[in-house]
């Protein structure tokens, strides 16, 4: 099934190699697609591997906070489709940073596009790290290995079909992601003997369906309000300024396919996510019925941890020294591919495998694109040769699909060695320059700032933000405050901050000479 899988998908890209030979084509689709096939890749952008494997994890080991999250979405959508997709399509750029440029020069076009592209590096390679950790569980291969095949195949296939191929691809992964979760669903509730009732009435004795505390005052903990107002400002960061969704705009044959498309990617993505988080609760109860499992899930964990730690062959009383250790936290994400590879009949077994792939292959070859793409938008033809023919600019387009998918693959390798240094790096990062774009792209729209009080409040707001996601981290000078908010908080803080201060600075900063000659 896999190997099935992995040629389609590098046939895909062939196929659609034709309609990628021109600039227009490779980044753009022509602009011809229909708004379904666009609105799939959106839902399957949203689906990484990282949420395949931590929306069951998350349920498994608590409730259904996160849950939150999805709830958002239609509120985003409504934004996007009212807002953000008639400003794209609207400008005529591939690039979502060229309006950032007209609207406060090329510095905030610079500063957003370099922020999006050292955020698609570490994100690559988190998203295959992650992918590699249970596939190792699932077919006994090296975990390198495992992150270069995977590397070097949506790489190909990204550099070879563009963003036709990578569209389209997206969109048949995000029917083999939902298959693959309906099916296992169905085999884990097959094997209780209450069926759905039964992990209902099971679970909610437990409070496993809670979505958390509705304290309004508390902010120091990821209550209701506080996941919520982390996801408005993701959500919206995602369909307002993320490179890889603005294309998916762009890409659409009309500004009503366009429109449609969000509103696919984000209501399927809400039932979708509703079903991952029940497979978590299922998967507490049918543990808590079958405790074997429990202990067979802590080895396989204590198993790899030994072995990421150097150890070649664990001994199995080094094994069970640790295993007693884990809790449901530390191995949530490892409980759903237990079950597959214990569980799951053969050809199921392989469709779920893919299914993983396809998740982490999606996110990873949309990467891909949209930072080619801006490296020739925003740095190439900006700066360095405007005039570059349709040949040199389709090469440039080329080797940076390869040099990203490189770097993508080398941080995934990185991570293997420095997992959870690496791993809180880019949360820290992400969460900095994610409160720093949104904040600068919603100053532009919201307010009549000018460019020099935009370029303040923007350094105020990355000071602030990288204060409020270090400090708890120790990354701070000693003697410091530290940040009492929850760390959801951030990006919610930096962004009001952003937008609070354009203003404000733009009436304490004096008014450049061509403004004072206009108003006379």
């Amino acid at each position: 099934m896999l190997g099935v899988y992995f040629a389609g998908t590098l046939a895909m890209g062939w196929v659609f190699s034709k309609r990628s030979r021109d600039v227009e084509g490779f980044t753009a689709a022509g602009r011809s697609l229909p708004g379904w096939v666009c609105g799939l890749s959106i839902f399957a952008t949203y689906l990484s591997s990282i949420s395949y494997l931590a929306l069951p994890g998350n349920s498994f080991a608590g409730n259904w906070n996160r849950f939150v999250f999805s709830l958002a979405l239609p509120v985003a959508a409504l934004v996007a489709v009212t807002v953000f997709v008639p400003y794209y399509r609207r400008s005529r750029h591939v690039s979502a940073y060229a309006a950032l440029e007209d609207r406060f020069g090329p510095w905030a076009r610079v500063c957003v596009s370099v922020f999006y592209l050292l955020t698609q590096v570490a994100r690559m390679g988190v998203v295959m790290y992650l992918m590699a950790l249970p596939m190792q569980v699932l077919l006994g291969w090296d975990i390198r290995t495992l992150i270069v095949v995977t590397g070097v195949s949506v790489t190909l296939y990204a550099m070879v079909g563009g963003i036709t191929a990578v569209i389209w691809a997206d969109a048949v992964q995000a029917i083999v992601l939902m298959g693959g979760a309906v099916l296992c669903l169905a085999v884990m509730l097959w094997n209780l003997p209450g069926g759905v009732g039964g992990v209902i009435d099971a679970a909610s004795a437990e409070g496993k369906f809670s979505l958390g505390s509705w304290s309004l005052t508390d902010f120091t903990t990821p209550t209701v309000l506080v996941v919520l107002l982390n996801s408005l400002v993701e959500n919206l960061k995602n369909f307002g300024i993320d490179q890889s969704y603005i294309q998916r705009y762009i890409a659409s044959d009309s500004d009503a396919a366009a429109r449609r498309s969000v509103w696919l990617g984000a209501l399927l993505y809400v039932p979708v996510s509703a079903v991952f988080f029940f497979i978590g609760t299922t998967l507490f109860v049918f543990v808590r019925e079958n405790p074997a499992e429990m202990t067979a899930v802590q080895e396989t964990v204590a198993r790899q941890q030994l072995m990421l730690g150097g150890v070649e062959d664990p001994s199995p009383a080094a094994v069970a020294k640790i295993a007693p250790t884990l809790t449901p936290a530390d191995v949530g994400d490892r409980v759903f591919p237990q079950f597959i590879v214990t569980h799951m009949p053969v050809g199921l077994r392989g469709l779920l495998i893919a299914a993983v792939f396809a998740a982490a292959m999606s996110t990873v070859s949309t990467s891909l694109n949209s930072s080619a793409t801006l490296i020739l938008e925003d740095f190439v033809r900006r700066f360095l040769k405007p005039t570059l023919a349709e040949g040199g600019s389709m090469l440039v387009l080329r080797l940076a699909t390869v040099a990203w998918g490189v770097l993508g693959t080398v941080t995934a390798l990185v991570l293997v060695e420095r997992t959870q240094s690496a791993l809180d790096m880019w949360w820290t990062l992400s969460a900095v320059f994610a409160g720093g774009m949104i904040g600068l792209f919603l100053l532009g729209i919201a307010t009549k700032a000018r460019p020099a009080a935009a370029a303040v409040a923007t350094g105020v707001g990355l000071v602030v933000i990288a204060w409020l996601a270090l400090s708890p981290a120790g990354g701070w000078p000693e003697g410091w405050p530290v940040n009492p908010l929850h760390q959801f908080l951030t990006a919610v803080v930096g962004t009001v901050v952003i937008i609070g201060l354009g203003p404000v600075f733009d009436r304490l900063l004096p008014l450049s000479k061509e403004v004072v000659d206009a108003g006379r």
